[in-house]
């Protein structure tokens, strides 16, 4: 039983940048059990295989696995499968673009793509659940001593340790500057007595731009639990942060947007792009882009039984 893949760095616009995914085109027919198998072996933050949709006005359902589990939804994954679909004729292209719905365990999800020379080169998806903020996540003082900082490295106060979710929770740990962020290491024996059975296990670490033309957020996502040491960009992440975000915006109407920089502490410089719509104060749709290229294709053998 052969299927073929095909790999792409996702939220950059440079090989050998952006997160790397694969993606199964023909995933119809591949038992649970060897889905998570492959995923593991490819050894990626995600791996994403394609099947029919439910409903067939949308463009295909996607399955998404970490090398350890399933999950429902995840951003990279979403931009990635988009282009790499319309890359391969299973999406068309009309005037350099499509409108497209992707069925996912959190819902349908629009995406929008974009090419250019012919090629897709952008996708961009709306979040099917809204952010849902979380419980308390335990003391400042316990999470620094986590990612081996410095008390005063993680901010409190208005803009403090919250967790929200899009579908997938993460726990927003703010901290005070690029430097902080750049020192920041997992310590994988206090996040288990932190956060392994917290509702909100991923960590994602971020900090506020210099301003000017550089990004608005620099950030770093650690997922113990996914069996994820450190993603070079998380879409799922930064979907939700889009409440952290809100929750401190001035703004009572209106679309702010906010580029976020995640992967530079692994070699891997990632991109995305957050718009968030606000009325009378309250979020009303989240919007998550970016980039990706193609990287490489090749043939799963896989045995029949």
């Amino acid at each position: 039983m052969d299927r073929k893949f095909h790999t792409a760095d996702v939220f950059t616009d440079r090989l050998f940048g952006g997160n790397p995914l694969a993606v199964i085109p023909d995933g119809e027919g591949i038992d649970d059990a060897r889905m998570q198998l492959i995923a593991r072996e490819f050894n990626l933050s995600e791996t994403v295989f394609v099947l029919p949709p439910e409903d067939s006005a949308h463009a295909a359902r996607l399955r998404i696995f970490t090398p350890r589990a399933e999950l429902p939804f995840a951003g990279h994954p979403t931009v990635g499968a988009a282009i790499v679909l319309a890359a391969i004729g299973r999406v068309p292209l009309a005037d350099g673009a499509a409108e497209i719905v992707l069925e996912e365990g959190v819902g349908p999800v629009p995406v929008s793509i974009r090419s250019r020379d012919g090629r897709p080169v952008f996708a961009q998806f709306t979040v099917a659940r809204l952010p849902e903020e979380g419980p308390e996540p335990p003391s400042a003082a316990a999470l620094a001593e986590m990612v081996s900082l410095e008390p005063a490295e993680v901010l409190t106060g208005a803009e403090r340790p919250q967790a929200f979710s899009c579908g997938v929770p993460f726990l927003f740990l703010p901290v005070k500057d690029r430097a902080a962020l750049s020192r920041a290491r997992m310590r994988n024996d206090r996040w288990e007595e932190l956060l392994s059975s917290y509702w909100a296990p991923p960590v994602f670490l971020f900090c506020r731009g210099a301003g000017g033309d550089g990004p608005d957020l620099h950030a770093r996502m650690f997922s113990p639990k996914m069996g994820i040491p450190e993603d070079p960009a998380t879409g799922s992440a930064v979907s939700a942060l889009a409440g952290y975000l809100a929750q401190r915006s001035d703004l009572h109407d209106g679309t702010p947007r906010w580029r976020v920089a995640q992967g530079e502490d692994m070699g891997r410089p990632s991109l995305l792009e957050l718009e968030v719509d606000i009325q009378a104060g309250a979020v009303t749709s989240v919007r998550v882009g970016g980039a990706a290229v193609p990287v490489s294709e090749g043939v799963l053998h896989l045995p029949d039984r």
